[in-house]
């Protein structure tokens, strides 16, 4: 079974250490890190990936995770990747699914059962 690729975008370095991390050794997941929307929708134009996972406010320039989630949704070729909102806030949550996410999860949750779960069902 091939190695699982992920994009981590807008997360701080220590978040980022802790996502990846647990999906590395919990999936055997490679995980790439992004700071902006426009490294990161040209690196996903150029690059396959198999799921984003967005910050819901971008740590590098406080940029909008629900704004990237819709830029995505607004291309035909980057629709098709399953992308996440990382955040614990129920409305956020809401808000990224209406965008067109997939329903994800807060850093809060991270190690959970259902986090694992969730996230099983992608990699």
């Amino acid at each position: 079974m091939s190695s699982r690729k992920i994009l981590s975008v807008g997360q701080c370095m220590a978040d980022h250490g802790q996502i990846a991390h647990l999906l590395h050794s919990t999936f055997g997941a490679e995980v790439v890190s992004r700071d902006t929307a426009r490294e990161s929708l040209e690196l996903l134009r150029q690059e396959p990936f198999d799921l984003v996972l967005v910050n819901r406010v971008f740590d590098f320039d406080g940029d909008s995770g629900i704004d990237f989630i819709r830029q995505m949704n607004a291309n035909e070729q980057l629709r098709k990747i399953p992308v996440m909102l990382v955040s614990n806030y129920e409305d956020a949550q809401a808000r990224a699914v209406a965008a067109g996410a997939q329903p994800g999860f807060g850093k809060a949750s991270l190690r959970e059962p259902e986090t694992m779960e969730l996230l099983h069902s992608y990699l």
